[in-house]
């Protein structure tokens, strides 16, 4: 059975920006891998920094249970994720055993640096997948496996200068947001904290506009999610993109 992995920044980020994605290559077949790097344990005005990390953990692993994933254990704190060898190891140690066709990760250009190192880590987690002499943490034999990687949309289809960005990919989510909305549900912490922090009216509506703005970038989908395939030097052939052969009916190519 092919795999597809989602690796992401905090808990609540793969229901955001990959879910939908996911889910429908669940059903297309593929057994599919849940990973947030970053524990969550900032994401709160409320409690201390070890009982919101425990709260979203059991969040996080709801989540992934209503869309019928494999759950990976986070590795750090929220902004303590590093372009570092230690946090790079046991990344890359994941991917070793996931060993995944399909690599679904953040925006290498988004709004927080903890989304734009995740993406630097999953993508050299994933070219270092069968290089021997690469120590990973735990210790796993390397994967000569074929991985194509796909960049979601940044928060806001916007970059940290403002400048819209536009997918390559468009994924036709309009009859799976709901999905996606009761998934993000499950992070119930993350209601007042959002509201709090970031002026979000409510997160299940954000995830909502935020898909239907995609789709009106599409001219096609009601909703949609967005993605960007990554170069394929090291990591596939040139040719290969697995997701737009899986979900065929569902995708249209930007022009």
């Amino acid at each position: 059975m092919p795999t597809a992995f989602a690796i992401a920044a905090h808990p609540d980020d793969i229901e955001f920006f990959m879910s939908g994605t996911l889910m429908l290559l669940k059903e297309a077949g593929y057994e599919i891998h849940y990973m947030n790097v970053a524990n969550g344990c900032c994401g709160t005005t409320e409690y201390d920094r070890d009982t919101i990390a425990r709260m979203r953990r059991e969040e996080a692993m709801n989540a992934c249970e209503f869309a019928g994933a494999v759950f990976h254990e986070s590795i750090c704190d929220d902004l303590g994720i590093f372009y570092d060898k230690p946090t790079l190891a046991k990344v890359a140690s994941v991917v070793r055993e996931v060993a995944p066709e399909i690599v679904l990760t953040h925006s290498p250009s988004d709004y927080m640096d903890d989304h734009m190192i995740v993406s630097r880590l999953a993508v050299t987690a994933a070219f270092a997948r069968g290089m021997p002499n690469f120590a990973v943490d735990p210790p796993r034999e390397p994967v000569m496996n074929q991985v194509t990687i796909y960049h979601a949309q940044p928060f806001s289809h916007r970059d940290p200068l403002r400048q819209s960005i536009t997918p390559d990919m468009f994924v036709d989510v309009t009859d799976t947001v709901e999905r996606k909305v009761e998934m993000l549900s499950r992070h119930v912490s993350q209601r007042q904290w959002l509201d709090e922090s970031q002026g979000h009216d409510s997160y299940l509506q954000t995830l909502r506009d935020l898909d239907a703005e995609c789709g009106r970038m599409s001219g096609m989908f009601e909703y949609a999610e967005g993605w960007r395939r990554h170069l394929h030097l090291g990591f596939c052939d040139e040719q290969d993109d697995p997701l737009r052969e899986a979900l065929r009916e569902r995708v249209l190519m930007a022009h």
